[in-house]
């Protein structure tokens, strides 16, 4: 793999390594949104959605589109939702087998 790809693949995984951009991708699971409907939705402050949005926007995982006085954001590629739900199955397997174990060791 090249290297200029390897950076770019690097960046992408590094940007969803943050859990605020998680949230944002998860409320955008069901659409477009303004950046005050995401602050709504998230515990995110004005100024930090529109951070992580604008990074989220430069590695290409949202769509921004500006009408009057407000920009909608919507996902790119719901691709990236495949990704995240391959994650997030893994680390429930994962916990599921955790506690598992954590209960036969401190059976009564």
């Amino acid at each position: 793999m090249p290297r200029p790809l390897i950076d770019l693949v690097a960046a992408r995984f590094r940007a969803l390594g943050e859990p605020a951009r998680l949230q944002i991708l998860d409320v955008l699971r069901d659409g477009e949104l303004t950046v005050t409907d995401i602050v709504e939705r998230t515990s995110l402050s004005q100024a930090n959605a529109s951070r992580h949005l604008r990074q989220l926007h430069d590695l290409a995982f949202v769509s921004r589109r500006k009408d009057g006085l407000h920009v909608h954001y919507s996902i790119k590629d719901r691709k990236v939702y495949q990704m995240c739900d391959l994650v997030c199955g893994q680390v429930d397997l994962e916990l599921t087998a955790r506690q598992r174990i954590v209960a036969a060791h401190f059976k009564p």
